[in-house]
């Protein structure tokens, strides 16, 4: 009975993230890629078939190939995040965040970007 909830707690969390990578293709701050590939991940644990699915498709299928492969990522996604990152950082500055606020968030955005920028890129 365990494997069978976990299945379904991972079959959830991929159409929760296949939700938000399809609201990503049409909102332009919304990233599509780290969506996409969270779904692949709960999927590939959840549900073989959805996985599959996900694999084929025409638009997420590269991406997640390019992740498996190479852990590419496309350069698109990486201007995207990190002008996110940048932005959310400074409206975290403008609102007046606390100064430990402020630097604890700084170092985990900058860590996440130097790590997404030296990823190769397709």
């Amino acid at each position: 009975m365990g494997d069978r909830i976990g299945k379904t707690g991972f079959r959830i969390l991929a159409y929760i993230s296949i939700g938000l990578a399809f609201a990503g293709v049409v909102l332009p701050l919304m990233p599509t890629t780290i969506f996409v590939l969270l779904a692949a991940f709960f999927a590939s644990k959840g549900s073989p078939a959805f996985a599959q699915w996900l694999e084929d498709h025409p638009r997420f299928g590269p991406a997640i190939d390019q992740w498996r492969t190479r852990r590419a990522v496309p350069a698109r996604a990486k201007v995207l995040a990190c002008s996110m990152m940048a932005l959310s950082w400074g409206m975290l500055f403008v609102l007046g965040a606390s100064g430990l606020v402020l630097g604890i968030s700084g170092v985990f955005l900058c860590g996440t970007a130097c790590y997404l920028v030296t990823r190769p890129s397709y």
